[in-house]
């Protein structure tokens, strides 16, 4: 069964932080790219994160880079999202996803992932 079920949002300050987790099964786990998304009200859903589990190979989306990291522990099966510097337009809900595309191309690309959590909601207050 492909399960991912993520946790740590909440309610923060401008500059604050958080830490994202994703728990996945081990068939979701085999899926080479894991990565992270975020939909706020009224917008489309966007990449935020994404990393090949094998590799390591992390990439950002342009407006993250240097705030947001992106982790696994491949023993747990977890991959995390560290979220540094929050400013209140990261307000969204931030979904994890298992696939089977990942470079610095693909990895953005919604459709190529097959597998979603349920999500995990974060709010940034000024």
């Amino acid at each position: 069964q492909v399960q991912l079920v993520e946790s740590g949002g909440g309610s923060v300050q401008a500059g604050g932080s958080l830490r994202l987790s994703c728990a996945a099964s081990i068939a979701a786990y085999r899926r080479p790219c894991m990565a992270w998304f975020r939909q706020a009200p009224g917008k489309e859903r966007e990449g935020v994160a994404g990393m090949h589990t094998t590799t390591g190979s992390a990439y950002y989306a342009d407006s993250e880079k240097g705030r947001f990291t992106i982790s696994r522990d491949n023993a747990k099966k977890t991959v995390y999202l560290q979220m540094n510097t929050l400013k209140p337009e990261d307000t969204a809900m931030y979904y994890c996803a298992a696939g089977v595309a990942c470079d610095s191309g693909s990895w953005k690309r919604s459709d190529y992932y097959s597998f979603w959590g349920q999500g995990t909601l974060v709010t940034v207050s000024s």
